[in-house]
């Protein structure tokens, strides 16, 4: 199973999850948490998947993170731990 890729991203995907960051507010606070868990390199689906945080939901698809929603939005994919 892959692990989350932290460095060399896409401009544009790198452009596009700073514009999610933005447009969602997502605090400094949640961001502190998805770090955390970064840290701990964890292993994530080959396909999609998503990871929920108390005000935030983390969806990715293989070694990338793709997009950034609120928990109140639907993701798709299998969730990780």
């Amino acid at each position: 199973m892959p692990k989350i890729r932290r460095r060399n991203l896409p401009p544009a995907l790198y452009a596009h999850l700073l514009d999610r960051v933005q447009q969602r507010n997502i605090s400094s606070q949640q961001l502190r948490l998805l770090l955390r868990w970064m840290d701990c390199e964890p292993e994530v689906p080959a396909g999609r998947w998503f990871k929920r945080f108390p005000e935030l939901i983390v969806c990715g698809e293989g070694e990338l993170i793709k997009t950034f929603l609120l928990a109140n939005q639907a993701p798709t994919g299998d969730e990780v731990s």
